[in-house]
């Protein structure tokens, strides 16, 4: 204590000293409870994952694995970086895979792998990398029983950690894969990934994954791509001299695989065998699908980030003509094939990172996408008794490939996104309905570039493609969608909303629009950029007029489609 009092007693002298205790025991103060708090998280999860590995009855209860999962993932979320943030999340992976084994469900197992994939990805210097990297191989040799496969995932073991402790039990498993085989490969054989220098120091740009929508007869691969670049394509004849199948690859100029992606995926849906990707050349990648059986495919490019989508279709989905140019027939294609409608995709605009158009006053199109599409969802159900289907149903980040995939492979007979306009002018204001197709007038155009999130310039582009990608009859079926429902929402809305404005049915190049397999149309709302409708938008019910208007289209092109010009 007299130490103190000198120290208090002479300020010039020790000021410095006295700032720096303070400092100290206020860190040491605030600090504790937190990291307390962030201890007795994590400690409860491992508690929980101790009891369940000791009990016995474990095997008949699902949700005991599912509260220790909850427990290390409610560690992970709160702490993602945090010192013990890899061990939650190997942790979580290793409860999917342990739970696999006694529920056998698919999506444990594809849990698990994700899992491992982060632990590896997101902290690859941790000692638990080697661990998950090795837990890979155990999957796919035990559970997946594919052997190829497995080898790869040892392998990377070995090559990507070298001083790890689980080199040695990867190097026992290669050698126990090659006995198998009956042959040892050389490192050359190996379908392992070259080693790609950083892209901050090259002027390559970075293949990072591949993804893949799957149905019956239809498929949607997207490659993602850090960069943009430039592509070509081509499809080659089977070949059963050599037991080649007929095979598309896609050549990715100035480009190189990133060192995480893995070589091969496979598919197996009937269209598709698999599709791999190797570096094909020092700057080319070259992706490769193995063709089951196809009837046609289309490939374009998306932006921000960079990706190339193709769709590949089967037989069901064979290209089908009208005659005629930009002719409606009288009866439509839907009519002579008798088909009618039972499921509806409604895509809510944007959503997560991405807010879409911001009115003056903070509503974000985000919101009331999302709102409007929910009170949709229910009208269809209850009124027309349709299955309804959301491509989002929180405010979740969607990219606008994936959208129109899940429409796909979900077979949805109508495909409707729902946005609120933007402009710049705020004055302006209006309600209009789109259909895919090249802009016929600069606001056409600019609203798409908005929409799309690409400048005017990169619609110029898309517009050279849509003649390839989209269908006659879809465009006819289309615009009469987009009329019914237009025509709906203009009979609806004036019975209890002044200044309603018809800006009519257009069309413009709408990325999300693009590859949807049934009529599809977007519904600009209202301007959430002018102050009167920017209050409506917020407005429940206002949602609910927006969707008594889009649900009476609906209705009107269902009995269109019943009804055959000439027979009553």
């Amino acid at each position: 204590m007299r130490f103190f009092r000198s120290i208090i007693n002479e300020p010039p002298r020790f000021s410095w000293l006295i700032s720096l205790l303070i400092l100290l025991v206020w860190m040491a103060v605030a600090v504790a409870p937190v990291s307390a708090a962030r201890q007795d998280r994590l400690k409860g999860a491992k508690d929980c994952s101790r009891r369940l590995y000791k009990s016995k009855k474990r095997i008949r209860y699902r949700d005991q694995w599912k509260r220790c999962i909850q427990g290390y993932e409610s560690y992970y979320r709160k702490y993602p970086k945090g010192r013990q943030a890899d061990e939650a999340l190997y942790a979580t992976a290793k409860l999917y895979k342990g739970l696999y084994g006694y529920s056998r469900l698919s999506s444990d197992l594809s849990e698990a792998i994700n899992r491992f994939r982060q632990v590896v990805k997101r902290f690859p210097k941790s000692r638990f990398a080697d661990d998950a990297q090795y837990q890979l191989g155990e999957i796919y040799r035990r559970y997946k029983k594919d052997l190829e496969r497995a080898y790869v995932e040892y392998f990377k073991v070995v090559m990507d950690f070298p001083h790890g402790d689980m080199k040695p039990r990867a190097q026992k498993r290669l050698a126990q894969l090659e006995s198998k085989t009956g042959k040892r490969r050389s490192k050359q054989e190996l379908p392992r990934l070259p080693k790609v220098p950083p892209v901050a120091s090259t002027s390559l740009s970075r293949v990072t994954d591949i993804r893949h929508w799957s149905a019956q007869d239809y498929t949607r691969i997207v490659i993602d791509v850090n960069g943009q670049i430039d592509y070509s394509s081509h499809l080659l004849k089977p070949d059963p001299a050599i037991g080649k199948p007929p095979r598309l690859y896609i050549d990715l100029r100035n480009s190189a695989l990133d060192p995480t992606f893995v070589g091969a995926i496979p598919i197996g849906d009937g269209l598709l065998r698999k599709v791999r990707a190797a570096q094909y050349k020092p700057t080319v990648v070259r992706v490769v699908l193995d063709i089951e059986t196809i009837e046609d495919h289309k490939i374009f490019s998306l932006s921000d980030p960079f990706r190339i989508v193709i769709d590949v279709t089967g037989e069901s989905r064979k290209r089908v003509l009208l005659p005629g140019k930009g002719k409606v027939p009288s009866i439509t294609l839907a009519q002579q094939l008798g088909l009618g409608v039972k499921k509806v995709v409604i895509d809510p605009g944007h959503g997560g990172k991405d807010p879409g158009a911001v009115g003056p006053s903070g509503v974000r199109e985000k919101a009331v996408t999302l709102a409007i599409a929910k009170k949709l969802q229910k009208k269809l159900r209850e009124e027309l008794k349709l299955e309804a289907i959301l491509t989002r149903k929180s405010d979740t980040f969607l990219p606008l490939e994936e959208r129109t995939a899940l429409a796909n492979t979900q077979k949805a007979d109508l495909f409707v996104s729902i946005h609120t306009n933007a402009h710049k002018n705020r004055r302006v204001y209006g309600m209009s309905t789109y259909i895919l197709n090249v802009a016929t007038d600069a606001e056409a155009a600019r609203l798409a570039a908005f929409e799309n999130a690409v400048s005017a310039k990169r619609i110029s582009d898309l517009e050279k493609i849509l003649n390839d990608l989209m269908l006659n009859s879809k465009i006819n079926e289309s615009s009469r969608l987009a009329d019914a429902v237009q025509h709906g929402l203009l009979k609806r809305l004036p019975k209890n909303y002044s200044r309603i404005k018809d800006l009519g049915v257009k069309q413009a190049p709408f990325y999300v629009l693009i590859g949807a397999q049934m009529p599809s149309i977007m519904v600009e709302t209202s301007f959430v950029t002018n102050k009167r409708e920017e209050k409506r938008l917020a407005s429940g019910a206002y949602q609910d007029a927006v969707a008594d208007g889009i649900i009476a289209g609906i209705r009107s092109y269902i009995k269109q489609m019943e009804r055959i010009p000439g027979q009553g």
